[in-house]
Parts: C-alpha cells; sequence; structure tokens
C-alpha cells in the first residue's frame, strides 16, 4: 500500500530592475546517491520516533518533477492509516529542511512488496510462517518455512530437497543445525538452524494456500 503527495517549493522569481534575468544563487544540488544518503539521514529518526522502520530511500526523475519513493515496515505491519500519517510527517520534512529545493517532487510512502529481499534479522523475524528460498554462503540454496527468527540465526522447517535444487532438507551441505523432523509438516521437512552469516538473500514465495497446522490452526503467514 502506498500514499502519494506533491511538493517542492515555487520555482523562479521575477527579473530585477531593467529586465535582468533572475539569478540561481542556490548551490548545485547532490547526486542521486548523496542525495538518498541525506535524505536517509533526515527521515530515519522521524520514521523510527512514530514507530517504523526506514527501510529504503529512492530518488528518481519522474518527468520533470523527482519522485522520492519511501519504504517503511514495522513488526506488526503497516496500515493505511500509519501510512498516511508517516506521509504528512516526511512531506513536512522535507519542506522544512528545504531537502528538494525548488525541483517539484511526487512523494511515495508505502510499505515492502512481497518481493523485498530478506537482508536484515528483522527482515526474517517478519517472515515467520512464510514460505522462502535462500541461497546457501557455501554453495546451492534452501527452500522452507520460517518458524522463528532472531538477530543471530533463523529456524527454517526445509523442504525435501529437489533435484538439481540444492542443499535442501537432505542435502550434503554442512550449513545449519539439523534438529528433529517437524510433526504435522510435509514428509521429509526437517528443521534446521541456521546463522545470518549462512544465508544470503532470502525471498518470500508467494502462496495461494498456506497450509495449516498440524492442530487445524491458521498458520503465521494465512491472513485473517
Amino acid at each position: 500500500m502506498s500514499v502519494e503527495s506533491r511538493g517542492g517549493r515555487a520555482q523562479g522569481r521575477r527579473g530585477g530592475a531593467g529586465g535582468e534575468a533572475a539569478r540561481t544563487d542556490a548551490p548545485p544540488r547532490p547526486g542521486r546517491a548523496a542525495a538518498v544518503a541525506e535524505l536517509t539521514a533526515l527521515l530515519a529518526p522521524a520514521v523510527a520516533a512514530a514507530g517504523f522502520d526506514l527501510e529504503e530511500v529512492e530518488v528518481r526523475p519522474a518527468g520533470r518533477r523527482r519522485l522520492v519513493r519511501v519504504v517503511v515496515d514495522g513488526d506488526d505491519g503497516v496500515g493505511l492509516d500509519d501510512i498516511a500519517a508517516i506521509s504528512e510527517r516526511v512531506s513536512a520534512l522535507l519542506d522544512a529542511a528545504d531537502a528538494m529545493g525548488t525541483t517539484p517532487y511526487v512523494l511515495e510512502v508505502s510499505s515492502p512488496g512481497v518481493d523485498r529481499p530478506l537482508t536484515e534479522p528483522r527482515h526474517w523475524r517478519r517472515a515467520v510462517g512464510r514460505l522462502v528460498v535462500a541461497p546457501l554462503a557455501e554453495g546451492g540454496q534452501i527452500e522452507g518455512r520460517v518458524v522463528a527468527a532472531d538477530d543471530a540465526a533463523v529456524e527454517i522447517d526445509v523442504v525435501p530437497k529437489r533435484r538439481g535444487k540444492g542443499a535442501g532438507a537432505g542435502g550434503a551441505g554442512s550449513a545449519g543445525k539439523q534438529a528433529a523432523k517437524s510433526p504435522g509438516k510435509p514428509a521429509g521437512t526437517v528443521r534446521r538452524r541456521f546463522g545470518l552469516d549462512e544465508l544470503g538473500r532470502g525471498r518470500v514465495q508467494v502462496e495461494f494456500s498456506p497450509p495449516r497446522t498440524a492442530e487445524g490452526t491458521r498458520s503465521p503467514a494465512e491472513p485473517d
């Protein structure tokens, strides 16, 4: 979900007496990477104060304007009202700090999509209950459901190895500590604990029919 707002100071000014063209005394705008770094430093504290994490800031041309895309997330998700409130905060900050200068801009505040890579401990925590695929640092990849995650490791119910698809539950790779077979899971599923340094950028897999637990209750991945 996302909310857009438009901003930017009025451009230009009247020329002086005698018809001289107006001069622009403002310093040149920083490059895109520097602009993103400046905006991140400006916006992150405000987003954190609202109880969320600033995941990404992107600035790119959009016709005669610039698109400022801000992605935020939280442990309990981000609602539409949250997005609207954060959008107001961010817009006010950008204007107060004159961060965009005279260039008109469109501000887009949104939550991460399902294709957001899992690269931080908080990403893995928020993926508990979801089916993921992740490359292994030693080679190959695993596919399974995230059971638990902390700042150091992730527990995953790894599904059986597919032919030519990396380590899997019964792969020969040494990554991860193998635990007992997981009850109520597909045959061959094994619960393994991986250090975060053993996993690459994980990806959540889209599921149209999330599985139910052995007790018949909803999986954490299953929506209300």
